[in-house]
């Protein structure tokens, strides 16, 4: 049951532009929030002792955390909207950042302010169903990919946490964040509005959470992102640790290049988008795992990395962010607006999720044959497997929900 709990829209209402400005600003800032363990690893492991295993846990907790959280959080959005949500989630995230910047010194205390910083990343389940609501058919795609760039708030984090932290001090990189979240909390709760009319669903979160997964659009599109935005994070991830293991690069060269990566494929977010407005997203998400495939096979051979191995790096990146910016424009199409929060909460989780398995599966490539070949190869065969799923079964399903 659907039921309109909006106003009719005013001639002073706030324009989508404004709306999608605010949200990505937003989206961005508990991004950078989320990431803020993950370039303190090394140190942490010095400072307390910690194993690599331990290490590790520290720096994935908040990223499940986040990623589980969406489920929730995308189902309270279409209940309450983002007008409320998302200064909630904004404001509460300052808590275990300055926790994290100046109370935590020990393991168990680290990993609990870890598991509540994980908050930072439901933001993306927050803001997809709002900037969904402000745009029309035709031109969310877009605009969910704009709001996607927000995702370079990792980038933000990985550039800039280390430095302000030897510059100024362990704990300033934290109260900086802080700081931002404490402004976009007031700023947003003054500023946000809901789309006048919107429609929401009734009935309680845990009904219209398990409603969503027992859609079966719900599973076929968190596969297809968890491919995309999961490869996405992973290579965020491991990049580094492969160039500097399979070339011998140097951390700050590693980086750089890695660097390189993460820009363009937040920049193809909203070019997928686009190109899935102007065409349709099934063949720009066949044509983006496609690329992938070859790009991953390529990589395979570990041939020289400039040229080859560059352009192979950068054709994947070019797919991954693509990719991601496609699936959101067909949960547009799939999803009716009043369960958009729901889903994208179940698609987002596997997303982040999906982020986990690469860095794993290579590592343990890596350990059993000393060769990263497989791990590659298993890239290609997983992002071929996505491009069939989207260009057969997820295209019959687009067709029949266009005729219906």
């Amino acid at each position: 049951m659907v039921r309109n709990t909006g106003s009719p829209p005013v001639a002073d209402a706030p324009r989508p532009w404004q709306m999608l400005l605010l949200a990505t600003i937003g989206f961005t800032l508990c991004f950078w929030a989320w990431a803020l363990l993950a370039p303190l690893g090394p140190r942490l492991r010095d400072d307390l002792g910690l194993s690599s295993f331990e290490q590790s846990l520290v720096v994935a907790v908040p990223v499940v955390v986040g990623a589980l959280g969406r489920i929730p959080a995308g189902a309270l959005t279409d209940r309450l909207g983002a007008r409320r949500v998302f200064p909630f989630v904004a404001a509460l995230t300052i808590l275990p950042v300055l926790y994290l910047g100046h109370l935590a010194d020990s393991l168990a205390e680290v990993l609990a302010g870890g598991f509540l910083l994980g908050l930072g990343g439901t933001a993306f389940a927050v803001g997809v169903p709002f900037v969904n609501a402000w745009y029309p058919p035709a031109r969310r795609g877009v605009a969910l990919g704009i709001f996607g760039i927000g995702t370079g708030g990792t980038a933000l984090s990985a550039f800039t946490t280390v430095q302000l932290a030897d510059a100024v001090g362990r704990a300033f990189p934290f109260d900086l964040v802080a700081g931002f979240l404490a402004v976009y909390a007031v700023v947003s709760w003054f500023l946000l509005r809901d789309r006048p009319g919107r429609a929401t669903a009734a009935g309680s979160m845990r009904t219209r959470t398990a409603l969503a997964m027992r859609t079966p659009a719900t599973w076929q599109l968190a596969f297809l992102y968890a491919v995309a935005f999961g490869g996405f994070v992973a290579f965020s991830v491991y990049l580094p640790t492969y160039l500097t293991r399979a070339y011998e690069l140097g951390r700050s060269d590693a980086a750089l290049r890695t660097a390189g990566f993460v820009v363009l494929a937040v920049a193809m977010r909203p070019v997928g988008g686009w190109l899935s407005d102007r065409i349709h997203p099934v063949p720009v998400l066949a044509v983006s795992y496609g690329l992938v495939s070859a790009c991953a096979l390529v990589a395979a051979f570990e041939a020289e990395l400039v040229p080859v191995g560059t352009a192979a790096f950068l054709g994947m990146a070019a797919g991954l962010g693509a990719g991601s910016g496609a699936v959101f424009a067909l949960v547009a199409r799939l999803v009716p607006a009043e369960r958009v929060g729901s889903v994208t909460g179940v698609v987002g989780a596997a997303g982040g999720l999906g982020g986990f398995f690469p860095p794993l599966v290579m590592g343990a490539v890596d350990s059993i044959a000393h060769d990263y070949t497989w791990g590659f190869v298993l890239l290609a065969v997983t992002a071929t497997a996505a491009g069939t799923l989207a260009a057969t079964a997820v295209r019959r399903r687009a067709r029949a929900t266009a005729d219906a």
